[in-house]
């Protein structure tokens, strides 16, 4: 509450129409919220090689293709490794990738969905999938001996 306070006092003079000062502190309550959650959320750095029990794989098949998923990212062509890398594992986003990469806001879009559908073929080639109504994986069975790193 004192965090919300502060700000109200620090941005009444920015407040216009005082006929909307109820929903105007609800916002600013509303972002102090978020910033306090967002601000204790943890990150932990992954090592490259995560040993991993297998009693963890048995019930998620998705966490069973994880490490075929690394396998198949390394596979795709650079530039497109490079924007799925950066965008989904390093957490920029389009833009930022854009501005790093030094091209177009609209070429980095299209580079990331690029290596995602590339990323899509090579597993629907490898594996079939059994999805739930939201798309989950619920279950797969392997085509080929790629997604079975223990082959």
């Amino acid at each position: 509450m004192q965090e919300v306070f502060i700000r109200i006092h620090t941005h009444l003079s920015r407040m216009r129409d005082l006929n909307k000062l109820e929903s105007w502190i609800y916002q600013i309550t509303r972002n102090a919220i978020i910033d306090h959650y967002r601000c204790r959320r943890s990150t932990v750095e992954l090592s490259e090689l995560i040993s991993v029990e297998d009693d963890f794989y048995q019930d998620d098949p998705a966490a069973t293709l994880a490490p075929s998923l690394v396998t198949m990212v390394e596979e795709l062509p650079v530039p497109y490794r490079e924007a799925l890398i950066l965008t989904e594992y390093q957490g920029l986003n389009q833009r930022q990738l854009a501005e790093k990469l030094g091209i177009s806001f609209s070429g980095a879009k299209s580079r990331v969905q690029r290596a995602r559908h590339l990323l899509r073929d090579m597993l629907l080639t490898c594996c079939h999938f059994e999805l739930d109504r939201r798309g989950a994986i619920i279950d797969y069975y392997e085509r080929c001996c790629c997604c079975n790193p223990a082959r």
